[in-house]
């Protein structure tokens, strides 16, 4: 299978879903320490990733190829497969307790591993858990605590794990503890494919698949607090082929004042910019016109830095693009985190079913921290009322249809509230 992206306006051909399962549930358990924005429902989320899923298909087209069915699927025809998927479940799982308990336990496990299904064990990599045994009294009195050890929550934003450049795939590595074991999967996923990796970002430099776009001629990567500088200099020695790269600082909001500034607000390029068509990109002005970009151009088998620092904003305009501005609240209601499908045509988050909610959250932050989320409470709510009586929520603008872009709007009032859209839940393997 094919695995190259030059333009992020040229026609989806083949792209990569994970189905949110179980491991959603323990996630929303604890929501912010699962780096979730807010809590919803998970039957409404599966609901609506099934709509995306279907929609990608039969409205548009697009093979879809499926994380977790894809592995099962190799794991049930190939023994090698399975062998290997068992040896990773292996190593993720952890017994503790008495030892002699744990022994038998072992024990008991491997015995078992004939009867299991593939699917046991791709649970046991989601879910990475440490199983305690303790010896009670009387028969088979055993204490048994099972913990979910940073279960894999958000595995179905698929962008971020990779990046898929006009060189091949981009294994990244992730910032966050919680997220930092997913690459793996998705690793399993390529060799069982059969797809090849490019190269792969090692430790301590991060990197999120999230922070890059390519742009045709050129790419833009973003850097901040997902992706590093170590991060951007691994991509660039062995990741890309474009003959220019742009490194866009990841801006520090202007409405969240003093040091104590909130990246995840931002916390991604596909966050607040994104591509319509090789003339047409739609962002927040407020932030591109802060985030400053590097330029870098090939030279043999590496980069230079050339040229006077500019802002993302400027850059594109320099580049033909013209920019089609949002709010404050419709950046945050994940307007630009749109799936282009092909040149002028995108899969949209329907903002307005999203805004109440971004403000409710916001509400809260902002009684809790006025100091620091006041200004952007009160700048949502100012939105909010332009918005509403404009009846111009993304991507229902004026400008979309002066641009003659084809927008699909879909609901993600609960898959929006692990903190992505559409842009996010997509891995992109093949464009063109």
């Amino acid at each position: 299978m094919d695995a190259h992206v030059r333009a992020e306006w040229d026609r989806l051909r083949t792209v990569v879903l994970h189905r949110p399962g179980i491991e959603m549930f323990f996630g929303l358990l604890e929501p912010y320490a699962s780096l979730y924005e807010r809590a919803f429902s998970r039957y409404g989320a599966r609901i609506e990733h099934a709509r995306l899923e279907e929609t990608l298909r039969h409205e548009f087209g697009v093979r879809v190829v499926l994380l977790k069915e894809s592995i099962l699927a190799a794991a049930d025809t190939h023994p090698g497969v399975r062998k290997l998927l068992i040896d990773a479940a292996r190593e993720s799982m952890n017994y503790t307790g008495d030892q002699e308990e744990v022994r038998l336990a072992w024990l008991e496990f491997e015995k078992n591993i004939p009867a299991f299904d593939a699917g046991h064990f791709f649970n046991i990599l989601l879910l990475h858990p440490r199983i305690d045994v303790q010896a009670g009294s009387g028969t088979r009195g055993i204490h048994l605590a099972i913990t979910e050890r940073q279960p894999l929550s958000n595995l179905y934003f698929m962008r971020d794990q990779q990046a898929v450049t006009d060189s091949g795939i981009v294994l990244g590595r992730m910032a966050k503890p919680q997220r930092l074991r997913e690459p793996r999967i998705t690793r399993f996923l390529w060799e069982t494919l059969g797809v090849p990796v490019v190269h792969e970002v090692n430790g301590p430099a991060m990197f999120e698949g999230g922070d890059f776009m390519p742009m045709g001629s050129f790419a833009l990567v973003g850097m901040g607090d997902r992706t590093n500088r170590q991060g951007i200099e691994q991509v660039l020695s062995g990741g890309l082929g474009f003959d220019e790269v742009g490194v866009v600082q990841q801006p520090v909001h202007p409405l969240i004042p003093g040091r104590n500034h909130d990246p995840m607000v931002n916390m991604h390029l596909d966050t607040y910019f994104n591509v319509v068509s090789g003339g047409v990109v739609v962002g927040l002005e407020l932030l591109m016109k802060h985030a400053k970009v590097e330029t870098f151009f090939r030279e043999g088998d590496t980069y230079r830095k050339e040229g006077v620092e500019t802002d993302l904003s400027s850059f594109l305009r320099q580049k033909g693009f013209d920019i089609i501005n949002l709010t404050t609240l419709e950046q945050m209601a994940y307007a630009p985190n749109f799936l282009c499908i092909r040149e002028g045509t995108i899969l949209a988050v329907e903002v307005d079913q999203i805004v109440k909610d971004v403000i409710k959250t916001l509400a809260t932050k902002a009684g809790l921290d006025p100091a620091r989320y006041g200004a952007l409470y009160a700048q949502a709510q100012k939105d909010y009322r332009f918005l509403r009586s404009e009846g111009q929520f993304f991507p229902h603008k004026k400008e979309i249809y002066a641009n003659d872009i084809d927008a699909y709007p879909m609901i993600f009032e609960n898959l929006a509230g692990g903190y992505g859209a559409a842009h996010c839940m997509t891995c992109a393997l093949r464009r063109g």
